[in-house]
């Protein structure tokens, strides 16, 4: 088929090609960068705890009484939690995965050296990684004679008396390339500390579009503060009754204490991506609306086009086109408009992209999502002309004799 006649007839509207070709651009741009947005959300919203999210029942203790002896408050309180039935193990921890109560540190490996990342450090009671059914894959558990108090463990210019840690095993890839950690020494603070064992994965408390959402690091530092998170192992059916009780034995034991988001690890992961659910469905929503206003562009223009041309059409097909003719012919012009508008799209969609890095820390737009909204815009735009050019190959040879 010749190309002349569509070089032509693009060429006597090029103010009309043009704003198409524009909208085609700027929908492949953002449809792009929506496309990564949700993948990568999506993406963090399905990340392994590392924790028995099934099995745990949280309820958040703060102390109102300063001058109260805070561990031998939560020992008292572990033992009670311990006693209600339905309760397999318990432990008192100072940050969960999703919880938002981030402490994190900079990890070096030399004294006084530069920080290669930044690690969340978890404290909690001897059994706590029991209870929250981490999966260690290397080393071994912490010593009960390594466990100190908190307050003893650092001072004000970081961790400074901890003698082990236990890493995870991104943190350990990223601290020591293609090495064995066990037995490795990091810089946490100013002193020394041993890495002892590698857990599979462990999630930071809060995660962000950086990269390291599991590096995470375990302490054998006892919480001694006034706000604790208690944390049961218990079966799914009986969670909401082991929360309620746990609750009136707490208050009962000490009602100088605010008790707070009694809820499952469940429920707390649930509400931690609410906002990202909303946010997905709203993108969602966006995309699939700019889509279908391109489309219905597309076939507008291909169907006022049909119309124009009519005559011509009928001309055509008396001369000896055929039907395919006419319906390749207005596939091809399509092709032709559309697939500008994707080339164009693509410097469009990774300069959005800087920008978007530029000014909301987002991440880098994956070279696969370019292609794939490019090739997804032609197909779209060949479907939006299909009805039109399938009207415009039934236009009768006699036309061409009408006035």
């Amino acid at each position: 088929m010749s190309h002349s006649p569509l070089i032509a007839s693009l060429s006597r509207h090029k103010l009309t090609v043009c704003l198409l070709v524009l909208q085609v651009a700027l929908t492949c741009a953002i449809v792009c960068n929506v496309a990564s947005i949700i993948g990568h959300r999506m993406a963090q919203m399905r990340l392994p705890s590392g924790v028995a999210e099934s099995e745990l029942a949280l309820i958040e203790s703060i102390s109102v009484d300063e001058t109260a002896n805070q561990l031998a408050r939560h020992d008292a309180d572990l033992a009670t939690l311990r006693a209600i039935p339905g309760v397999s193990m318990v432990a008192a921890v100072d940050a969960l995965p999703f919880s938002g109560n981030n402490w994190s540190n900079g990890i070096a490996l030399v004294p006084n050296g530069p920080a290669l990342t930044t690690a969340t450090a978890y404290n909690g009671t001897q059994d706590a990684m029991h209870v929250l059914g981490m999966h260690l894959v290397a080393g071994r558990l912490f010593l009960p004679e390594e466990y100190i108090p908190l307050d003893a463990a650092h001072d004000w210019s970081g961790i400074n008396h901890v003698p082990s840690t236990i890493v995870t095993r991104a943190l350990a890839a990223k601290l020591f390339p293609g090495q064995e950690p066990l037995g490795k020494v990091i810089y946490p603070g100013d002193g020394p500390v041993r890495i002892v064992g590698v857990v599979d994965h462990l999630l930071r408390p809060t995660l962000d579009e950086s990269e390291g959402s599991d590096y995470s690091t375990l302490f054998p530092m006892l919480p001694d503060t006034a706000d604790v998170t208690y944390v049961m192992r218990t079966a799914p059916q009986d969670r909401e009754r082991v929360l309620k009780q746990a609750q009136k034995v707490l208050a009962g034991l000490d009602s100088n204490r605010v008790l707070r988001r009694p809820q499952s690890f469940t429920q707390m992961r649930e509400d931690y991506f609410r906002r990202d659910r909303t946010m997905i469905t709203l993108l969602l929503s966006a995309a699939l609306s700019l889509l279908l206003v391109t489309a219905a562009g597309i076939a507008g223009l291909a169907s006022f086009w049909v119309q124009q041309r009519r005559r011509s059409i009928g001309i055509r097909r008396a001369v000896g086109a055929t039907r395919r003719d006419i319906l390749r012919y207005f596939q091809t012009e399509n092709g032709v408009i559309v697939g500008a508008g994707a080339v164009l799209g693509v410097i469009l969609a990774y300069a959005l992209n800087m920008l978007l890095m530029q000014h909301y820390a987002l991440q880098r737009l994956p070279w696969l999502y370019v292609p794939v909204g490019g090739l997804a815009l032609c197909l779209l735009g060949q479907l939006a002309v299909l009805g039109p050019a399938l009207r415009a190959s039934g236009v009768p040879p006699v036309v061409a004799t009408r006035g």
